[in-house]
């Protein structure tokens, strides 16, 4: 029984390719936190009402697929793309149309958005040395934030 349900996981995860199987990672493979040069993604903050009611498995996917190239642009190639492309934007902390999280203080008044998917959604969080702290993602278009 356990060889059946082996075969359909490797099935029903067939669309994920180029994924290493080496389970023996090292600090070589990583990379020092001193030389990387691209984001590197907190959830630690996301604030969970921004997401709760999205339903929607492929901007799930999508949304992974997007963080793992901007991983792969690293942070010149980020400042230097168009923000509704891969580049990263600044709004102003009254733009933010759901309640900012209270450890924001008010001296923060810009915050950091990326897009989450092709469709301009937006990933809104605090960019902070190499971390992207995310706060919240938008899943449906103006939830987060009124775009211009």
């Amino acid at each position: 029984m356990a060889k059946a349900n082996k075969g359909k996981d490797t099935k029903r995860n067939s669309f994920i390719k180029g994924i290493s199987t080496n389970k023996n990672i090292t600090e070589e493979h990583i990379g020092v936190y001193e030389s990387i040069d691209y984001p590197l993604f907190s959830f630690k903050y996301l604030q969970e009402h921004s997401i709760r009611d999205c339903k929607d498995h492929k901007f799930f996917f999508d949304f992974l697929i997007r963080l793992r190239k901007l991983s792969e642009l690293g942070w010149n190639q980020i400042r230097t793309s168009a923000r509704h492309s891969f580049g990263m934007e600044k709004i102003p902390r009254e733009s933010i149309i759901p309640q900012i999280p209270n450890f924001i203080t008010p001296d923060v008044e810009e915050l950091h958005v990326f897009r989450s998917n092709g469709n301009n959604t937006a990933l809104v969080g605090l960019q902070i040395d190499k971390i992207f702290h995310v706060l919240f993602i938008e899943t449906k278009h103006g939830d987060i934030y009124e775009h211009q």
